[in-house]
């Protein structure tokens, strides 16, 4: 049952992320279609631009990310002893190098994990964490977090974001563009009505491509939590630790500081958003649905 939901998962994301690079092409071949009549130039405009927003994320992610969420990093085990048996313990378990550790000054219990690959990952945690959770508790959500690191989560996570933001400054360019009348290149097209069809469906393309993103982003985060659940048991063999950890951080109330654009990152959402739309803009799965998973195994 275990190794079943690992595969699943990761075949999910698979079809996440493809679906996602499509996405980002056929972006740019709707702006090339609108506004110089040729798709092909659009899309390496769009593959060119998203390969710039992956370069610069990959590049910096580490500290960025920890930045924003306020953590500071501890550099000794006397610090914290603890955690840093527990992060060094799951870390070796998981056949992967000790990640730089860090501490969030908030009482809300949360975690996450980042960076590009195992080599340069890093977890950071909340003092609210530290404080309300056991061992068992705390053992959970560190193999959680080191599953994380272990399948390569973030970097998808890290590609995910700069897409999003490459989608965004494409759709930007093409809000621009109309404003200044750049689309009248196509006026010719359009009065003779040799391609009416294909223009409005590049048009709609333009102005769904963001929410499109959105929903993209959000199902492969929902899905990344779903495998590292099932992997932190494969690491732990203790089902029942995360579970409590789960109910624990369900809990509780909101983060006082968490980053936005990172609440995506943490084990649980860090805002305690409620459902809406089915859940479709989720960054999470619900943790009941988590927790039913995890007794399954």
């Amino acid at each position: 049952m275990l190794y079943e939901q690992i595969a699943s998962n990761k075949r999910r994301t698979g079809y996440v992320m493809f679906g996602f690079g499509l996405l980002v092409l056929a972006l740019g071949a709707a702006l090339g279609d609108v506004f110089w009549s040729n798709w092909v130039s659009g899309t390496i405009i769009a593959a060119v631009v998203a390969g710039v927003y992956m370069a610069i994320m990959i590049s910096q992610s580490t500290n960025v990310v920890m930045s924003m969420n306020h953590a500071k990093e501890i550099t000794s085990v006397d610090q914290a002893p603890q955690l840093w048996h527990m992060i060094e313990d799951m870390a070796l378990v998981g056949k992967v190098p000790m990640p730089r550790v860090f501490i969030i000054d908030d009482p809300s219990p949360n975690a996450f994990a980042t960076g590009n690959d195992p080599a340069h990952a890093a977890v950071a945690v909340t003092t609210g964490i530290m404080d309300r959770l056991d061992r068992e508790e705390l053992e959970g959500v560190i193999g959680h977090e080191i599953s994380h690191v272990r399948n390569y989560d973030i970097r998808l996570q890290t590609i995910a974001l700069a897409l999003s933001s490459a989608i965004g400054l494409l759709v930007s360019f093409a809000n621009n563009w109309f404003w200044w009348g750049g689309s009248r290149r196509r006026s010719d097209d359009r009065d003779s009505g040799g391609n009416i069809i294909g223009l409005v469906i590049s048009i709609l393309l333009i102005i769904l491509a963001p929410l499109a993103a959105s929903i993209a982003q959000m199902a492969l985060s929902r899905n990344r939590e779903y495998l590292a659940d099932a992997s932190s048991v494969a690491l732990t063999r203790n089902p029942q630790g995360l579970i409590s950890a789960l109910r624990k951080i369900d809990d509780s109330q909101p983060m006082r500081a968490a980053d936005p654009n990172s609440s995506a990152l943490y084990i649980g959402d860090p805002f305690k958003n409620k459902k809406k739309m089915g859940d479709l803009f989720a960054t999470h799965p619900p943790i009941a649905d988590r927790i039913a998973r995890l007794e399954k195994m």
